[in-house]
């Protein structure tokens, strides 16, 4: 195999730059389902991982997804790459081996579907372990996070009119597109208001409508979904800091930084709620142990407050997708033309006026052919 090369130690940077086609050389170790999803989306021929895809640390599911994407991953060829490869340069991969300008550069090993099952299982038995620290580091931080229920985001300036109305949070979750398309009506007929956490701002944008509101880092919405929202809120931590100033400012679009703790899915969730939303649906949010992980989290202080805090207010629309998969079966299809002509075989056999105008039209037919014939013989 040989293509061009996209590098970088930042998934989510590279995930800007693929194109189709493209061989992706990335430094991720456990790669998480969403990155692994969205490289399958952008159409990556393959993937080249300078660390370890899936270590048995817990069950992530990013080599399982491009797996079955038929993406070739090769795993583990050391950090040496990340400096050997640039951009557009041509790699030739052929097993577990990569080579530049004909000579080689890298060996790793290819996950084949027996490696990833037996480190996923060996994941799930380790999974106990790691719930145990998380739940620890969750509690001790509950008390340094407890504000979080407290204070308002209430008197935040945001020019959005969310009081009265239903809001969507999109995250850049495993499923959140599939998810989000199943909601298409709902969002169409309702027209609730539309927030991006980040990445989630471009599903939005990839469905046909433009995010009301993008809340977060700026770290992994394109530059088309920045410049398409009505208003960007760029989340700053307690202490100041907020890394997507610098971003918004070089693309020169209007923005207000919010201080708040936690993470940018929590402030858009207490947005939402504090600004007066009557009804919150979360797409994509990340809930389960394995999305923490994922993200890096030692715990999910600020996530449990927040939800302890909204309540009833919110419903998780994540995995509604696969709740019910509608869709006419060729059965069903069959069914309905047989109870059609059924229908019509009844209307002719009861129905005076339909059997009159058959008569006619038989009538008509018989007098053309006969007059056809008289024509012929004469």
């Amino acid at each position: 195999m040989r293509a061009a090369a996209r590098v970088d130690v930042r998934t989510k940077d590279l995930l800007r730059r693929i194109r189709p086609g493209e061989i992706a050389v990335i430094a991720h170790e456990n790669l998480d389902g969403v990155s692994s999803e969205a490289l399958a989306a952008a159409g990556a021929r393959a993937v080249v991982n300078a660390c370890d895809s899936i270590t048995g640390r817990y069950p992530n599911r990013g080599p399982e997804i491009l797996h079955r994407a038929g993406i070739p991953l090769i795993d583990k060829v050391g950090p040496g790459i990340m400096r050997q490869v640039a951009d557009g340069d041509e790699l030739c991969i052929e097993g577990g081996a990569v080579s530049k300008d004909g000579a080689p550069i890298a060996t790793g090993r290819v996950l084949s579907e027996e490696q990833i099952r037996e480190r996923r299982e060996a994941g799930c038995e380790n999974l106990r372990v790691e719930l145990g620290r998380f739940a620890v580091n969750t509690l001790e931080r509950v008390a340094d996070e407890g504000d979080l229920i407290f204070e308002s985001l209430a008197l935040a300036p945001v020019q959005t009119p969310i009081r009265g109305r239903q809001a969507v949070v999109i995250t850049r979750g495993e499923g959140h597109r599939e998810d989000l398309e199943t909601i298409r009506t709902y969002i169409n007929e309702v027209r609730p208001v539309l927030i991006g956490v980040d990445g989630g701002a471009d599903a939005i944008l990839e469905l046909g409508w433009k995010p009301d509101i993008v809340v977060g880092d700026m770290d992994s919405a394109s530059d088309d979904a920045l410049r398409a929202a009505g208003e960007i809120l760029v989340h700053a931590y307690p202490h100041g800091r907020a890394p997507g100033r610098k971003r918004v400012e070089r693309l020169g679009v209007p923005y207000t930084c919010i201080r708040a703790h936690g993470t940018s899915e929590d402030l858009a969730l207490n947005l939402a709620y504090d600004k007066g939303a009557d009804l919150i649906v979360a797409v994509g949010t990340h809930t389960s142990l394995v999305d923490f992980l994922d993200k890096g989290r030692g715990g999910m202080a600020s996530t449990f407050l927040s939800r302890l805090k909204i309540g009833d207010r919110l419903v998780d629309a994540r995995g509604v997708s696969r709740l019910y998969r509608g869709g006419v079966t060729a059965r069903q299809l069959g069914a309905l033309i047989l109870a059609g002509c059924m229908t019509a075989a009844v209307i002719v056999a009861f129905s005076p006026f339909v059997q009159g105008f058959i008569r006619f039209v038989g009538v008509r037919i018989e007098f053309f052919f006969s007059r056809l014939w008289r024509l012929i013989a004469g």
